[in-house]
């Protein structure tokens, strides 16, 4: 690893650790620093390159985050990234910004109007073809999300780029290495956006590295035994995903037999899923593992229960209290693990500059007083990482690459009130869907796929008969690290199929729908 640095300031953005993830794809030591950090933190030797972060606030309000503006005059290249593109224009002189009538959020085509450095050596027409030549359009397909807008770019500075809804997309000053983009680079649906990243890490911060997923698990298990004492017992909450799988294989690499995992049947999981975990787990690891079968008590505790959020605090907390009536069976047990992800992290609102989008059960829904010690050795990583990282652990590609499934379960595809009767209607649903899906032409795009029971019934006709039931939501999405996500085109006919089977094998549902939202403005979750 080369001892210089990229510091990724975090203005609360939901893609902070992402801009983090793709710089270390790029093979250079990134950290993550707030902005509330004192300029000698910025202006050491090691520092090569700053980036500010996007973030949810707009400038416009009078506690908006900020950053010293003396950082610019450390001599240091600084990109600016949404939020923080816009705040470089609030601080420098001359910049200025107004508030937009309407947000641009998802896919836009950005003109590109000067090449500058950010631009060099990528391809130009908009379809992935050819290098810059005169003869094309010179356009990219990017990521937006944002309100705001530059008005006037600072003084020095020239734009870049345009798109239809803004003026100032990308804006530059070369001589001081002060570069801004209004769109994500970092993200997986910019075209380009790691070329882009690319040319301010090495050719404008001079850097080349030696980052790798290597690092990471040597890394990892230091961390792990330095946390723990020597005699210290950890029990981990297996669901047979590949979060809670790669930690397992992890911490057993860490402490060896000192692990016991336990696997919790809470009665919220898709068809065959218990039998398929037990099975998995049992041929692949060779640690006892502890069944729990507390469906009826998840079940209990959700009865008349609506709200999504109460949902996850009433899961997470009986799933907490269950791992530590089983630790209390056990000797020296101290802690508990967790397969918590950073996109879980971002997503429940920890950083103070943050919003919350939804708890997710194992970080809004844990207790405040609990017996056994939290550790999450996951926790900073996207699910890219993850999988490399079980990839680098020797796990196999059937759990590696499952789809992800949200620990709450189906409780969160359910809206509104979790019944048995519910439960049921949607795992039927849902299994055809899985099945169908499998035989698609577009299986291998789908990061994750599945059926979402609402809270309403809808008119239907049977023969000659009136039926009132069930609409069914069917959703599908392509992405790499679940901070973005695009919706799957499925042929026609074979939603017509999916369509057909459901509503015919399922008799209390009439109506199927299929979400097109991608992730933002939509989460990939209903709830």
């Amino acid at each position: 690893m080369e001892r210089r640095i990229i510091l990724v300031v975090d203005f609360g953005g939901q893609y902070v650790r992402l801009i983090a993830r793709r710089i270390r794809e790029l093979g250079v030591y990134s950290e993550i620093v707030s902005p509330e950090a004192g300029l000698d933190n910025f202006s050491k030797e090691e520092v090569a390159g700053i980036v500010f972060s996007g973030g949810p606030a707009s400038l416009t309000m009078a506690d908006a985050p900020s950053i010293d503006s003396r950082i610019f005059s450390l001599g240091k290249p600084i990109l600016g990234i949404c939020y923080g593109m816009q705040l470089m224009a609030d601080l420098l002189p001359g910049g200025s910004l107004k508030a937009n009538s309407r947000s641009e959020y998802g896919r836009a085509e950005l003109i590109i109007k000067e090449r500058a450095d950010l631009f060099q050596g990528i391809a130009s027409n908009g379809k992935g073809e050819g290098k810059w030549q005169k003869s094309f359009k010179k356009s990219l397909g990017v990521w937006m999300s944002h309100g705001d807008s530059i008005e006037q770019v600072p003084r020095g500075f020239r734009i870049l780029a345009e798109t239809e809804e803004l003026s100032v997309a990308a804006m530059a000053d070369t001589e001081r290495r002060l570069y801004g983009l209004q769109f994500h680079p970092e993200v997986e649906h910019t075209q380009y956006g790691r070329e882009i990243l690319g040319n301010f890490i090495h050719q404008i911060c001079g850097l080349t590295g030696s980052w790798n997923i290597k690092k990471i698990v040597s890394e990892k298990i230091s961390e792990i035994r330095s946390a723990l004492d020597k005699e210290a017992g950890v029990v981990l909450g297996l669901s047979g995903g590949v979060d809670s799988s790669v930690t397992a294989a992890l911490l057993h690499r860490a402490v060896g037999d000192r692990l016991q995992c336990i696997f919790i049947d809470h009665g919220l999981l898709r068809r065959g899923e218990v039998q398929q975990v037990i099975e998995t787990f049992t041929r692949e690891f060779k640690l006892p593992l502890i069944t729990v079968d507390a469906r009826d008590r998840f079940l209990k505790k959700l009865a008349g229960v609506r709200d999504p959020e109460a949902k996850r605090e009433i899961i997470g907390e009986t799933f907490v209290r269950i791992f530590e009536e089983e630790a209390g069976n056990l000797k020296g047990i101290t802690h508990l693990a967790q397969g918590t992800i950073y996109s879980d992290v971002i997503e429940s609102g920890e950083h103070r500059n943050a919003e919350t989008i939804k708890s997710h059960h194992n970080v809004g829904g844990l207790p405040e007083k609990m017996s056994l010690e939290i550790i999450e050795p996951l926790r900073d990583l996207f699910k890219d990482e993850v999988r490399e990282l079980g990839e680098e652990l020797g796990l196999p590609a059937e759990i590696i690459y499952r789809q992800p499934f949200p620990g709450p379960g189906l409780a969160i595809r359910i809206i509104g009130e979790v019944t048995e009767e519910r439960l049921e209607i949607l795992r039927q649903a849902d299994a055809i869907f899985q099945e169908e899906l499998k035989k698609s032409q577009v299986s291998q795009e789908i990061w994750q796929a599945f059926a979402v029971l609402p809270d309403i019934r809808s008119v239907g006709v049977e023969g000659d008969s009136r039926t009132y039931g069930y609409p069914i939501i069917l959703r599908a999405v392509s992405s790499s690290d679940a901070m973005t996500a695009d919706w799957v085109r499925i042929p026609g006919n074979e939603l017509n199929q999916i369509s057909r089977k459901i509503v015919n094998r399922v008799k209390e549902i009439n109506r199927v729908v299929y979400d097109i939202t991608s992730k933002p403005p939509a989460t990939i979750e209903w709830e």
